[in-house]
């Protein structure tokens, strides 16, 4: 199942029709969906597709040789191998003189892995034949910081050849919920919060939907996640090692943070590390898209702000750093049973509380022309000693919004519009200008609060206006 990614496909065809010679660099995460949207890109057009594993150069030398002859009809490959990434490179430009020839190196990491020189090759190559034909390069890669230090970052021989890149973002909220069709709404909105916008989750959820109509979200959770041979129980220790050198010490903060360790001093003490040491490891995890640091949307310094909070930016790492890991010997001798209706059912909408307001906030920042009609310059949240306000946004038309989010099975009522007014008259003075209210409901609003929002300048959204 292939969902979304057009303007990911509008970029990279755009380029494929202009003509000159394209480098293009696309990485991101594991499973993130890298290979199916260069899949869905290549399949009309003459290109070839290889995909690199931890191989010696010969062996990837050999299979890229087998690859390029199903493309190219050339008598001439089927007598030779190449013998050098150099050579292939300089035949491929030759080949890609008067038509376009899409070249695809995925999972680049490993073919530098047994040629260091790899990089430093390629630069050579496009300085010399690849900028002068009609190639179209392709490097993607899943190790996220090997390919920012050794293709993109400014040291890299790669450094000013690419003409384009994209580090591919999980999907959104309302894209995820595309693969099930047969999930209400809610049920949607708590399968994001599980395994966020990774498609090859998603995806692996959905067949198994196909295979079972009757399968419910709770049968998933415990065949996916808390069976020792699910797809997904394992699958966060997979990610560490691919991307860090000390897996275990990145482990132990994220499971800190996800245990309600969010400030610096509070990780430290909980993993026992100095907070300078801490803070090199929080910078890594930032980078790799793991962990995020929050600060009040008010803050005009947020580097320098005291009141930043670290949270785990993955869904689904967050949700199993908080529910698989700690009962890990539970699920290893058999009690999925156990640990869902004991320990996940109760605590699933305390973990939703969090997740639906991040979920509210990308309704903000995607999909505003919908129903809010005011395009955000800032999308954040507010909090202080006093207050704590889910969402709070900076207009282009110079107005602000505030607004509660309630992960609550009943509906939403009056109360809660006249508590956020109040909070609102305590926020800096510059952020309360021209105000507006928005309220989010996972479970609807009462008739009172409906019929008392005709006359103000409120906004109502549930979670069919979410989708």
């Amino acid at each position: 199942m292939f969902i979304d990614r057009h303007q990911e496909l509008t970029v990279l065809e755009r380029m494929f029709h202009s003509e000159i010679a394209e480098f293009f660099v696309l990485y991101g995460r594991r499973r993130v969906g890298k290979t199916e949207l260069l899949s869905q890109f290549c399949k009309d057009k003459r290109s070839i597709y290889f995909l690199a594993s931890q191989l010696k150069e010969p062996d990837h030398l050999r299979q890229f040789t087998e690859t390029t002859r199903h493309v190219i009809n050339d008598p001439l490959l089927q007598s030779l191998v190449f013998d050098d990434w150099e050579s292939a490179f300089i035949y491929l430009a030759q080949q890609a003189q008067e038509e376009r020839l899409v070249l695809v190196l995925d999972e680049f990491q490993y073919l530098c892995e047994d040629n260091a020189a790899l990089p430093s090759l390629i630069q050579r190559f496009w300085d010399l034949h690849g900028k002068n034909s009609k190639l179209f390069l392709i490097l993607c890669g899943s190790q996220v910081s090997f390919m920012e230090r050794e293709v993109l970052a400014e040291r890299s021989p790669l450094y000013g050849r690419r003409t384009g890149q994209l580090q591919l973002m999980p999907l959104s909220y309302r894209d995820s919920g595309y693969f099930f069709s047969g999930y209400s709404l809610k049920e949607k909105l708590i399968t994001y919060g599980i395994l966020g916008g990774i498609p090859a989750y998603l995806n692996q959820f959905a067949l198994r939907s196909t295979n079972d109509s009757q399968r419910t979200l709770e049968q998933h959770i415990k065949d996916e996640l808390l069976t020792p041979q699910g797809y997904l129980f394992d699958e966060v220790n997979f990610l560490l090692r691919t991307e860090l050198r000390e897996p275990r010490t990145y482990a132990s903060l994220l499971h800190a943070i996800a245990g309600g360790a969010t400030r610096l001093n509070e990780i430290s003490q909980r993993v026992g590390l100095d907070a300078t040491n801490v803070n090199k490891y929080l910078s890594v995890l930032r980078e790799l898209r793991l962990v995020k640091r929050e600060t009040p949307v008010t803050d005009r310094a947020p580097q320098k702000s005291k009141k930043g909070l670290y949270k785990i930016a993955d869904n689904y790492v967050k949700f199993w750093f908080r529910f698989v890991l700690p009962n890990r010997s539970l699920i290893e001798s058999g009690n999925a049973d156990l640990v869902y209706k004991e320990i996940i059912a109760p605590n699933l909408p305390h973990y939703m509380g969090e997740i639906f307001e991040n979920i509210c906030r990308q309704y903000i920042s995607l999909y505003w022309t919908e129903k809010l009609k005011v395009a955000p310059k800032q999308v954040g949240a507010h909090w202080a000693r006093s207050i704590e306000i889910d969402v709070l946004t900076e207009n282009i038309d110079e107005s602000h919004s505030f607004g509660e989010c309630k992960w609550w099975n009943a509906p939403v009522g009056e109360n809660v519009l006249n508590h956020l007014v109040e909070k609102t008259k305590k926020v800096p003075d510059r952020w309360n200008r021209n105000p507006r209210y928005l309220l989010f409901s996972a479970s609807g609003f009462t008739d009172a609060l409906k019929q008392r929002v005709k006359e103000e300048k409120v906004f109502l959204i549930e979670t069919n206006d979410l989708f």
